[in-house]
C-alpha cells in the first residue's frame, strides 16, 4: 500500500469516529503521519481538555484504526 493510500484509509477511518466524538461536544483533526505508521491527531472541543482524552485516544481511536488498518501502529495526540 502506498503512503497516499494509507493516508486515505486513515482519514476515512477517522471520519467514522468523528460522530461519536461530536455527540459529546468534541472532535478531532487529522494532523499527519509519522514514520509511515504513526497517526497524529489533534483532539478539539470538549475532547481537547477532557481528563478522559488519553483513554479515548488509545482505547477508542487507536484500537479502531489498528483493527481496521494493520499498517497503523500507534495514534498520538499533538497539541
Amino acid at each position: 500500500m502506498t503512503a497516499e493510500e494509507l493516508e486515505a484509509k486513515v482519514k476515512e477511518g477517522l471520519e467514522q469516529m468523528r460522530p461519536q466524538l461530536q455527540a459529546d461536544g468534541g472532535d478531532l483533526e487529522y494532523v499527519g503521519m509519522r514514520d509511515g505508521s504513526v497517526v497524529q491527531v489533534k483532539l478539539t472541543g470538549a475532547c481537547g481538555g477532557c481528563p478522559m482524552a488519553t483513554m479515548t485516544l488509545k482505547m477508542g481511536i487507536e484500537r479502531f484504526l489498528k483493527d481496521t488498518i494493520p499498517e497503523v501502529t500507534e495514534v498520538e495526540q499533538v497539541f
